[in-house]
């Protein structure tokens, strides 16, 4: 076993967490039993995620969507499925952690930078997004490709169905990436050179942004655009701490 504040200061460290201004609390979020035998990974926190996590006797959660402070400053409410949900985790004594902005961004085992590796993109820039950083990433396809197969590429690469918006060249070489809710990102992109934008969400108001740019866009969802990064956390933690890890998969298209 693994005492579980030797795993959360090796995370926090290992990802910075400290260096990030977030709207959800990066860290040990509930604060479960000691000794770790059992970690599960997975993208956001649920009731139906928790129960998984019981059926697989885990001592700690870690996922990158964990329990979200509100964003306007006030403080927390403990009602409804979110009382359910940490019911659950205390009648349990499981430990709860959430990574979210730090897994993004990590440079080695974050959601984007393992995106464009997947996706092998070559020539790798920042993509700076003007409310988080360095976050994202601006790179080269390893050949030129047809939108419309590249679509296809991205779809079978990460298992999903992308809602797309084809107004921009009919071949792609150039293509910016940061993942989950960051439609409105398409601008840095598109201002660094980028012919195609991949994130995990859009809203209303993009899409006729992003028609007039003349930029491909592909929302390739925001639960498979995020899932690597939890996933090669999960891998780094049971190699470090040889402590047994399994990552849940609960499947959602948007």
């Amino acid at each position: 076993m693994i005492k579980r504040d030797k795993i959360v200061k090796f995370c926090d460290e290992y990802l910075k967490v400290d260096t990030f201004t977030d709207y959800c609390y990066n860290g040990l979020q509930i604060e479960g039993k000691e000794d770790i035998s059992k970690i599960v990974t997975g993208v956001s926190l649920s009731r139906q995620f928790i129960e998984k996590a019981i059926d697989e006797k885990a001592d700690m959660i870690i996922v990158h969507h964990g329990l979200f402070k509100n964003q306007l400053g006030d403080p927390p409410r403990i009602i409804g499925i979110f009382k359910e949900r940490i019911k659950l985790l205390i009648e349990r004594d499981i430990n709860l952690c959430g990574y979210h902005l730090p897994l993004d961004a990590h440079p080695e085992i974050g959601n984007n930078i393992s995106l464009a590796r997947l996706l092998e993109l070559t020539n790798l820039e920042h993509l700076i997004s003007p409310y988080y950083g360095e976050i994202g990433y601006i790179g080269d396809l390893n050949k030129d490709m047809k939108f419309i197969d590249f679509v296809e590429y991205v779809d079978k690469t990460l298992h999903t169905k992308s809602f797309i918006i084809a107004v921009g060249n009919e071949w792609v070489k150039k293509i910016g990436i940061i993942s989950g809710g960051s439609a409105i990102e398409y601008s840095e992109a598109y201002m660094q050179g980028a012919d195609t934008y991949i994130t995990g969400e859009i809203k209303e108001n993009v899409v006729r942004e992003v028609e007039e740019t003349g930029m491909n866009f592909i929302n390739a969802g925001h639960y498979n655009t995020e899932k690597l990064g939890v996933q090669n956390l999960g891998k780094l933690l049971s190699k470090k701490f040889n402590v047994e890890m399994r990552f849940i998969d609960i499947p959602c298209e948007i």
